[in-house]
């Protein structure tokens, strides 16, 4: 059983596994390692033309549609009441990788740079930051109503949006585009990777500059 294989997920867990794994990546510290972006890209192309040659079941384009942006909104939503009710006390140990109040300050100028709207959208693309920008909003202080908002919108724009990327390439490429699916979400992960590495790179050289 790997459910870090987008492929497999979605033959063997079908749209069940394809909706817990979007609600425990959002919601949950344990999702920092699911595949969010390369799993949404992938039931994409299991629900158009080219599924049953390539994956041997087809997904309905319009449940996949409806129910992804559903399980990853209420995720991200659940996220954040945890990080309002229990995030001060996990944050304040000096000594946790996951949790600490240098994560909280990034945050907080994250949002004060880019917008509690902005923000919460652009982490929806980037691994690690989508399932820790939740808590951290109920830690910092943002308002579960006015999260929600933007939550809702983020939400739709990122699991409908490459839904529909890989339902149009496998409309598109009907008979080849197994060959094809691979590279393509080879290159979905390194691209959703760059701004964690880039990010690393700068409080990498921020530690080397103040010692």
């Amino acid at each position: 059983m790997n459910i870090l294989d987008p492929h497999y997920i979605v033959t063997t867990l079908g749209m069940v596994g394809i909706l817990t794994i979007l609600f425990v990546e959002t919601g949950l510290l344990i999702g920092l390692v699911f595949p969010g972006d390369s799993l949404l890209f992938v039931a994409g192309v299991a629900a158009s033309a080219t599924a049953m040659e390539t994956f041997g079941i087809q997904l309905p384009i319009s449940i996949l549609l409806l129910t992804a942006p559903i399980f990853a909104i209420l995720g991200s939503q659940l996220g954040h009441l945890l990080g309002a009710t229990y995030g001060r006390k996990l944050f304040s140990r000096p000594d946790s990788r996951v949790f600490s109040q240098a994560k909280v300050q990034r945050t907080e100028k994250w949002l004060s740079k880019y917008g509690l709207g902005k923000a919460l959208i652009l982490a929806r693309f980037i691994p690690v930051v989508r399932t820790l920008i939740n808590p951290l909003c109920g830690i910092v202080g943002i308002p579960a109503a006015k999260f929600a908002i933007w939550n809702f919108i983020g939400g739709i724009i990122w699991t409908d949006g490459i839904i529909l990327a890989g339902f149009t390439l496998g409309e598109k490429l009907s008979g080849s585009v197994d060959k094809y699916l691979l590279p393509i979400v080879g290159v979905i992960i390194i691209l959703s990777l760059i701004p964690v590495a880039i990010e690393f790179i700068k409080e990498w050289q921020t530690r080397k500059h103040l010692t």
